[in-house]
C-alpha cells in the first residue's frame, strides 16, 4: 500500500528550543495513525509542523505528501495539496459567520452546508460568529464542520476529545468517522493522525496504529488499543519502565 504520509527524520525547535528530535513515520493510504503523549511531549509541535506553521523550524528531515517534498512549503500550499487541521484551541473570529467560513473551506463535492449542519445537530450556529461563546464541545463540531467542508486527504486532529462532555463527545466521534470514512468499506482514500494525551478517543473511532512520542521522540509503535490499555493500568510512567527495561 502506499504511504501517503512519510516523515523521515525530522528535528524542529521552537522559538529556539529543540522539541521534535529524529520523528520518523508513515502513514499509508486509508490508514489512521494516533499518537499517545504527556502534554508538553511534542504531539501539537508534530502537527503543526507538518501543516506547515512558520513558529516551527524544521532543522533537519523530510516531509512527504503524495510523493511530494513539502517540507518548506506554507500551509495554504498543503491545505490546497490536501491536508487539513483541526486544532485543539482555535481562535474566535469575531464579526465572520461560520456559515461564511464553512463556503470558503467548501469544495465542488455536492455538500449543502445546511444538510450537513443538521446531520450534525449544528444548524443553529451557522448565523453565529465562528467559536464565539462556544462550548468546548460546539467548538469541535464547528472545527470538524469545516474539514468537512473541505475534505482533506490527510487529516490532522488535536487532541479531538479535549474539553468535551459526554453528551456531545458520541457525535464528534461520528463526525470524524465520516471524515475518515470509516463508515464505508474498504478501499478508503482518507488518511488521518490523531494525537492524544487521554486516548479516550479510541472509544469512538477505530486506529489501525498506535505510537507513544516522549520528549520529542517516538519510542515505540503497535497496537492502538494495547498502547491504549497500558497507559491506563500504568501510566505514561509505565512507558518509562519499560523503556528502561529495553535497554539493557
Amino acid at each position: 500500500m502506499a504511504n501517503l504520509l512519510e516523515v523521515k527524520d525530522l528535528w524542529v525547535e521552537v522559538e529556539g528550543k529543540e522539541v521534535l528530535k529524529g520523528i520518523s513515520l508513515n502513514i499509508p493510504l486509508g490508514e489512521t495513525h494516533i499518537i499517545f503523549g504527556r502534554n508538553g511531549s511534542g504531539k501539537t509541535t508534530l502537527l503543526m509542523t507538518l501543516m506547515g506553521f512558520p513558529n516551527y523550524r524544521v532543522r533537519h528531515g523530510q516531509i512527504i505528501f503524495k510523493g511530494e517534498d513539502i517540507t518548506y512549503l506554507p500551509p495554504y500550499e498543503r491545505a490546497k495539496r490536501g491536508i487539513g487541521i483541526m486544532f485543539q484551541r482555535p481562535p474566535t473570529i469575531k464579526g465572520v459567520k461560520l456559515r461564511e467560513i464553512l463556503k470558503l473551506c467548501g469544495k465542488e463535492n455536492g455538500v449543502k452546508i445546511e444538510e450537513l449542519a443538521r446531520a450534525f445537530q449544528f444548524e443553529h450556529f451557522l448565523e453565529r460568529e465562528v467559536n464565539r461563546g462556544f462550548s468546548g464541545g460546539e467548538i469541535k463540531k464547528s472545527e470538524l464542520l469545516q474539514l468537512l467542508m473541505q475534505d482533506p486527504d490527510l487529516v490532522l486532529l488535536d487532541e479531538p476529545e479535549s474539553g468535551v462532555d459526554l453528551e456531545n463527545i458520541h457525535l464528534i466521534g461520528q463526525m470524524i468517522k465520516k471524515l475518515l470514512q470509516k463508515e464505508t468499506h474498504r478501499p478508503r482514500t482518507k488518511s488521518g493522525l490523531i494525537i492524544t494525551h487521554t486516548g479516550f478517543i479510541l472509544q469512538y473511532v477505530t486506529a489501525d496504529l498506535g505510537y507513544v512520542i516522549m520528549n520529542g521522540e517516538i519510542y515505540c509503535k503497535g497496537n492502538p488499543l494495547e498502547i491504549f490499555e497500558g497507559i491506563q493500568k500504568f501510566g505514561y510512567e509505565g512507558c518509562q519502565k519499560c523503556l528502561r527495561r529495553c535497554e539493557f
